[in-house]
C-alpha cells in the first residue's frame, strides 16, 4: 500500500505535458517547441517502423517490370547463340580460253537452306558469280544448283567458300558441296572433280623429291589476316649450330633456294616441289586458316591437276 500511495503522489506533483498548438495554416506557433512527429498509423503497432512494409511492397512492384523485360529479350539472344555457320572450301578452280569451273550445291534435307557462295581470285579479291548479283542463295528441299565464276583473266588459283547457315543445334548441315573444272581440247572434254577442303592452323610439309617430280604444293589463305610462308629446296645436307655448348635439338637443312612470302588475305599460291635438281623440299606456314594440298597432273594432255590424297601434312597443335 505504501508503494501505491508514493506513485500516486509523484503523478499528482508532476506538471502536465503541453502539446503544440497549430493554427489553421498548418504551421507551428513561434516558440521554443519543436514540431511534433507525425502520428503513427492506427493499423500498425506502436514501436515498429511504419515504412518497412511499404518498402518491401515497392521493391516487389519495381522488380516486376524488369523481370518481364528480361523474359522478352532472352529468347532473341538464345536464338542467335544457337545458330551456327558451316564453311566448305572448294579450291583450285581454273579459268582460261579452254577451261571453266563451277561449284555445285545440293540440298539433301527436307527444309529450305540459306547459304553464301563467296568466290575469290588468286589475288584474294572477290569474284562475281555469272548471272547473279550477290552471294546469298536459297535452296528448297532437294534442290540442286550450279554456280560459275565470272573471271576475265586466266587463273588456276580461284577458289570458293560456301557458308551454310544452320538455324538450330538440333539440326545438321544438309548442303552437299562439290566443284569441277572442265577443259576442252581436241574435241574432247576433260573433267576434274574438286573435292571440298578445310583449313587448318599453321600447316607444314616436308618430303623427298624424286627425279622429274611435277608435284605442286598449293596454298590458300582463307582468313582475313596475311599469312607467312617460307620454304627450302635442299640436297639433303643438314647442319646444326650448338648453343651454350650443347648441340641443337633439330638439324637444319642447307637450302640451295628458299621461299619467303606474305600471302594476302584470301589469296592463293602454288609452289613446285622440284627446282634446280633438289632432292628435298620443305614448306612452313603461319596463318589462322590455311588450306595446304599437293597437286599433281591429272594425266591428260590438258594441264589440269588432281589432288594427291596420299600426301599428309603436319599441323601445329594448339595449347602446347
Amino acid at each position: 500500500m505504501g508503494v501505491r500511495r508514493l506513485l500516486r503522489k509523484v503523478r499528482e506533483t508532476e506538471p502536465p505535458r503541453r502539446e503544440p498548438e497549430f493554427p489553421s495554416t498548418g504551421r507551428p506557433r513561434a516558440g521554443p517547441l519543436a514540431p511534433p512527429r507525425p502520428p503513427m498509423p492506427e493499423s500498425l503497432p506502436t514501436g515498429k517502423p511504419a515504412n518497412r512494409p511499404v518498402v518491401r511492397f515497392c521493391l516487389l512492384v519495381c522488380l516486376l517490370p524488369v523481370s518481364a523485360g528480361l523474359a522478352q529479350t532472352d529468347p532473341r539472344s538464345a536464338r542467335v547463340a544457337e545458330s551456327r555457320v558451316v564453311e566448305s572450301i572448294v579450291p583450285w578452280l581454273a579459268y582460261n580460253s579452254a577451261c571453266w569451273s563451277a561449284v555445285e550445291l545440293q540440298n539433301l534435307g527436307n527444309r529450305e537452306v540459306a547459304a553464301e557462295v563467296e568466290a575469290h581470285k588468286s589475288s584474294g579479291a572477290l569474284a562475281p558469280l555469272a548471272g547473279r548479283s550477290g552471294i546469298h542463295v536459297r535452296l528448297s528441299a532437294g534442290e540442286h544448283a550450279e554456280f560459275k565464276l565470272q573471271l576475265p583473266e586466266e587463273t588456276t588459283g580461284a577458289w570458293v567458300r560456301v557458308r551454310e547457315k544452320v538455324p538450330s543445334p538440333q539440326l545438321s548441315p544438309v548442303l552437299a558441296v562439290s566443284g569441277a573444272t572442265e577443259c576442252l581440247a581436241a574435241n574432247e572434254l576433260h573433267s576434274t572433280v574438286r573435292d571440298v577442303a578445310w583449313p587448318t592452323h599453321n600447316p607444314w610439309y616436308s618430303g623427298d623429291v624424286s627425279d622429274a617430280d611435277d608435284g605442286v604444293i598449293a596454298l590458300i589463305n582463307t582468313s582475313e589476316s596475311p599469312a607467312r610462308v617460307w620454304g627450302c629446296y635442299s640436297f639433303g645436307v643438314l647442319y646444326s649450330v650448338p648453343h651454350n655448348g650443347r648441340p641443337a635439338a633439330e638439324l637444319t637443312p642447307v637450302c640451295s633456294e628458299t621461299i619467303q612470302e606474305m600471302v594476302p588475305p584470301f589469296g592463293s599460291r602454288q609452289f613446285p616441289v622440284a627446282r634446280g635438281g633438289n632432292s628435298h623440299f620443305s614448306l612452313n606456314t603461319r596463318g589462322e586458316a590455311i588450306v595446304l594440298q599437293m597437286l599433281r597432273p591429272a594425266g591428260s594432255s590438258v594441264k589440269v591437276y588432281r589432288v594427291d590424297s596420299t600426301i599428309t601434312f603436319g599441323e601445329e597443335v594448339t595449347g602446347r
